[in-house]
């Protein structure tokens, strides 16, 4: 199939990177397409060089993906593979705000009495 397909939405899961026996590896990664109404969750794949482009990606980025669907037969049942080809991310995620430490004077009496 000529035809490329395109698709945004936030990663929710980067999954781990596998390698087969022959020396091939791919990565997936799921996204969902933050559809106001039913949304979706989806997995992608990359395949060899394009591990990179998902090994990459962070939970919570917004991408544009340009992928490639295959599809093939084995023993009766039908499989359906999307690949991509183009990751963009469009949106980083969002980083988690440091944590302060809590402000504590000793000299300012506990509104508690300890519990020992």
């Amino acid at each position: 199939m000529s035809e490329s397909f395109n698709i945004k939405g936030r990663v929710t899961i980067v999954k781990d990177q596998q390698t087969f026996a022959s020396g091939f590896t791919k990565q997936a990664f799921v996204i969902n397409d933050m559809a106001e109404k039913y949304s979706q969750d989806i997995e992608i794949e990359g395949l060899k060089d394009k591990c990179e482009l998902v090994a990459a990606l962070n939970v919570g980025d917004v991408v544009n993906v340009t992928f490639n669907i295959s599809g093939r037969e084995y023993n009766g049942s039908h499989y359906v593979n999307l690949q991509a080809w183009k990751i963009e991310v469009t949106a980083p995620a969002q980083a988690a705000p440091a944590s302060q430490p809590l402000a504590f004077d000793p000299e300012e009496p506990l509104d508690e009495e300890p519990p020992f």
